[in-house]
């Protein structure tokens, strides 16, 4: 009986999930399909221009908080962890990164698939490679939960070639 309770728990536990906005939309528990269309895409990583290097802090912070690229490049990022936590930097506009941050905090077992995100754990580093192909401001993020509001952020300005 008890093992039957449990079973209708999980499974209703996980219609719930299912069926929430925050799994609807894409990949991963709180995709957001082709969210990132917007402020670009992937990368051929036979053009990339440049490599910008970014760490990742445990005190919630990127030392590089802000850089600049030109519309149409295609640029490596490069994301180092140098803290003790598991850090990511999510490529998005203000308005999807501030959605997603509070998804993490309802779900923070969530794991990313997308191309506009690169996790890494603890002294390890990771890379995306992404073409902005659209002037004006990208947003990037590291969504753990707490990490966004604790000010874990920052801004790429794409300038018109």
């Amino acid at each position: 009986m008890q093992k039957t309770l449990q079973t209708l728990f999980l499974s209703a536990a996980l219609a719930a999930f299912a069926a929430s906005p925050a799994v609807a939309a894409g990949k991963h528990a709180g995709g957001h399909g082709d969210e990132w269309a917007k402020i670009g895409r992937p990368g051929d990583p036979k053009k990339i221009v440049r490599t910008v290097e970014i760490g990742a802090y445990d005190t919630m912070r990127f030392n590089h908080a802000q850089f600049v690229v030109k519309r149409g490049e295609t640029v490596r990022i490069v994301l180092r962890n140098v803290g003790q936590l598991p850090h990511e930097l999510v490529l998005g506009d203000e308005k999807s990164l501030r959605e997603h941050a509070e998804l993490m905090r309802k779900y923070p077992e969530m794991e990313h698939a997308d191309p506009n995100q690169v996790s890494v754990a603890p002294g390890k580093t990771g890379e995306l490679v992404w073409q902005f192909t659209k002037a004006g401001t990208v947003h990037f993020a590291c969504l753990h939960p707490g990490h966004y509001e604790a000010g874990m952020k920052g801004t790429v300005n794409v300038t018109a070639k």
